[in-house]
């Protein structure tokens, strides 16, 4: 385990925990070469995933030159991350291979997500799928890196991303319409607490109210509370509206 940063010193064994983000603003790329357009967004302490040494070394790179005093951690798996994020705290961000070794395809994503469900997590990848995009927004991602972007491009990302934005690659906006659309309601589930997915997930199933009660072993308030947050976060006035939504994109509860 390497972390540098404030002063550049390196520890071993340092782990971590995120700070929460301000409310998320979806965002699309601008370019190769745009310019950083917030220099007042702040991260002290970032964890970088990734199996491969000499991406590690180019990301963090990145960082160090971009956010002053940042301290970097660094993890070769999922298993190190998640042993990072049990001993330290006040991380600001992680970036996330999405082909790390012990990890398929965006487990490790819905990992981190369920443990730690409001601390932002940007996938990084070598390859751009469109689907891959929108399947790692929709389960809870607040970007989607391209290794191929270049260094300002990246710069951008990352203080988009801190500043509470969810970044997108502009080659997304070339998906057809229709997947735009499915992309637009997977981020919407996306937003939803893994509380609410659960809730959700009984919607789907045709579950009344106090069905979900039961199994859940809450009360019929509680219910309504999250079926209310759940209409409002997927824009919807209806369970029945809801349940389209989900069906449409085909949500079951894992994705």
């Amino acid at each position: 385990m390497i972390v540098m940063g404030r002063g550049q010193t390196m520890h071993g064994g340092n782990r971590g925990q995120f700070a929460a983000p301000p409310p998320m603003i979806h965002h699309h790329g601008q370019g190769a070469d745009m310019q950083v357009e917030d220099s007042d967004a702040m991260m002290e302490r970032v964890l970088i995933v990734d199996d491969h040494p000499l991406v590690r070394d180019g990301l963090r790179s990145v960082i160090a030159v971009s956010f002053d005093g940042c301290e970097i951690f660094e993890a070769a798996s999922l298993e190190e991350a998640l042993a990072t994020l049990e001993k330290q705290s006040n991380f600001d961000l992680v970036l996330l291979d999405l082909n790390i070794p012990d990890v398929k395809r965006l487990d490790g994503l819905k990992l981190l997500r369920s443990r730690h469900p409001i601390l932002p997590v940007v996938m990084v990848s070598g390859a751009f799928d469109r689907g891959i995009v929108r399947e790692a927004l929709g389960a809870g991602a607040a970007g989607f890196i391209p290794k191929s972007m270049k260094r300002s491009s990246i710069v951008d990302a990352l203080h988009r991303v801190v500043s509470g934005e969810i970044y997108m690659p502009d080659a997304i906006d070339e998906a057809p319409q229709e997947s735009a659309e499915e992309a637009d309601i997977l981020t919407r589930i996306g937003s939803l607490t893994p509380q609410q997915r659960i809730v959700l997930t009984h919607l789907v199933h045709g579950r009344l109210n106090k069905q979900i009660a039961h199994d859940l072993s809450v009360s019929m308030t509680t219910v309504k509370a999250h079926v209310s947050a759940i209409l409002q976060k997927l824009n919807v006035f209806s369970r029945t509206q809801a349940v389209i939504l989900a069906n449409r994109v085909h949500f079951d509860g894992d994705n």
